[in-house]
């Protein structure tokens, strides 16, 4: 581990309040009323930071309608928010320990509020597409100041638990967009949505201004090569989140620019490593990189963004399918919200070092089990239905956050402070990147699969048949007032029962999807519980071999 240069004289902390690392703010005692006003500050903060993304998500249909949009140019108003946000870490996290987290806060508000007076004047694409990108790096410091104030509010004895809240206001974003959307589109239509988001960035600057954050260590991170390395990594993450965001919508093997910006973030990758790797002090540790532990966090954060896809894509998915709009889906997202909570509130009550890989065993029990309950789907499926299976996903989303996210810190600590970078990256590249990779995994299985049982329901179809026959005369009665020629009022029944069998079609595929992520999911059990059984015997074996040494 390289020698720490201080920029300031640290000052006589106790163990209590000294900052676990830095660039983190030092935790001295609050009273219980300054303590509750830190808690309320990282709530308000956590969700605004989650909702400016969320609400572009919710309402894509509304804004490309608005704009002018066609799906693919809708598409990109989304990937361009991730193609800025994950690698922005690389800077933020070394901006925070060099300049203090004081000026981070403010700083970070600051450019938060200005990005959303942006997306508030923004009346054609070009400027809304700006300003998603921009506010893709400004959204970034608002997730750690919300931990942060999180970590004010609980004592440092229940650091563990402050972190599985804190982290979890992101997620509660999500449902909470889907259910306030409605009514904000009724006031002011796609505007009242920035302008809600804008009112809530004025409210986290006041915040923030009035209940600082206290000092923390500051020490001198920056070199020259950190703007080679950011200038590499960050086009080539962008690269790879504009085609997992673009493939499934202008269709993968029809667009050869996406082959071409995959060898291009392939060869920025390869020259970014390259650089870090002959470093005397990396920002990115590429040696640890290649480590089996690494390799398991990374595997084991993102199968599980991966599979709580299955609930944006596939239970919501469905659901706009069968015709069900923002107000039809409140419900549903109400129950989301509520397990989301649930799971993240269980996190916090059995948080403990020893139980962390069992709680991410749980998690992904419960993926198995919600998606066990959803393979059975078909066209009468109301959001009702979906309750019970959706809201297990939902406390699996909840509690899987903070052990994961501890239990990276823990390894990363191990080797030393200057590792944390790394983690907290590649952290955001499987929550961030993987929350891409699986809409687009899920999706293209899910149009595949639609199209063949197209093709087997339009083949089974015979017009000599009698009960096809029936249902054909049927639907010719729905057109008989308002169509008298005999040929058009057929083709009407005939379009009709395309639509049907198409809507068929994609509600099997749906299944599919699921069926697909159960077995995803049983396999990450399997290896999940192999590597639970493996850590306790360890665990159990070395606290013999320290009672025997005693």
């Amino acid at each position: 581990m390289s020698q720490v240069h201080y920029l300031e004289p640290p000052p006589n902390w106790t163990a209590d309040e000294r900052p676990t690392l830095p660039g983190s703010p030092s935790t001295p005692y609050h009273r219980p009323p300054v303590r509750v006003a830190y808690g309320l500050v990282s709530v308000l903060v956590g969700l605004t930071g989650g909702l400016g993304s969320a609400l572009i998500a919710a309402n894509l249909p509304q804004i490309q309608g608005q704009l002018g949009l066609t799906p693919v140019e809708g598409a990109w108003l989304q990937a361009a928010y991730v193609m800025v946000n994950v690698s922005s870490n690389l800077i933020l996290v070394k901006f925070r320990q060099q300049f203090g987290v004081r000026r981070f806060a403010e700083i970070g508000i600051g450019a938060f509020v200005l990005v959303t007076l942006l997306h508030v004047m923004a009346n054609d694409y070009s400027t809304a597409l700006l300003a998603r990108a921009v506010s893709g790096f400004a959204a970034a410091p608002l997730t750690s100041l919300a931990l942060y104030y999180m970590l004010q509010a609980v004592p440092k004895r229940h650091m563990g638990a402050g972190i599985c809240i804190g982290f979890a206001f992101s997620q509660f974003a999500v449902p909470i967009a889907w259910i306030i959307s409605p009514p904000l589109l009724d006031i002011g239509d796609w505007r009242g949505l920035y302008l809600f988001e804008l009112g809530m960035a004025l409210c986290c600057m006041a915040a923030i201004v009035i209940l600082k954050l206290p000092p923390g260590v500051r020490i001198r991170v920056f070199e020259p090569l950190d703007a080679v390395t950011f200038l590499l990594f960050a086009p080539a993450i962008a690269l790879v989140a504009a085609v997992l965001a673009e493939g499934r919508t202008e269709w993968w093997p029809d667009q050869p620019w996406m082959a071409w910006a995959l060898i291009t973030a392939l060869v920025l990758f390869l020259a970014a490593f390259f650089v870090e790797h002959h470093r005397a002090r990396p920002l990115i540790q590429t040696r640890w990189l290649a480590s089996a532990e690494i390799a398991r966090f990374l595997f084991g954060a993102l199968g599980l963004r991966l599979l709580l896809s299955e609930q944006t894509y596939a239970a919501a998915g469905l659901l706009r399918t069968l015709g069900m709009g923002p107000d039809q889906l409140q419900s549903f997202y109400a129950v989301v919200l509520l397990g989301t909570v649930a799971g993240a509130g269980l996190a916090a009550l059995l948080f403990r070092a020893d139980r962390f890989i069992w709680l991410l065993v749980a998690s992904t029990a419960l993926i198995v089990v919600a998606s066990f309950l959803d393979q059975h789907a078909s066209s009468l499926t109301r959001p009702s239905d979906l309750f019970l299976s959706q809201f297990i996903m939902s406390v699996a989303s909840g509690l899987f956050i903070g052990p994961l996210v501890f239990l990276g810190i823990g390894v990363a600590l191990s080797k030393g402070t200057d590792h944390v970078i790394t983690l907290f990256v590649l952290f955001s590249i499987t929550q961030s990147v993987g929350g891409l990779a699986g809409p687009a995994l899920f999706g293209t299985f899910q149009q595949y699969r639609e199209q063949e049982y197209s093709a087997q329901i339009v083949e089974a179809i015979d017009p000599t048949d009698p009960v096809v026959a029936q249902r054909l005369q049927a639907q010719n009665q729905i057109y008989a007032r308002y169509i008298t020629d005999p040929v058009r009022r057929n083709a009407a029944g005939l379009q009709l029962l395309s639509q049907t069998a198409t809507r068929e079609a994609n509600v099997r595929a749906f299944n599919d999807v699921v069926v697909l992520n159960t077995i995803m999911a049983v396999v990450l059990l399997t290896w999940s519980l192999l590597r639970a059984v493996i850590r306790t015997r360890a665990a159990r074996a070395a606290q013999r071999a320290a009672k025997g040494a005693v």
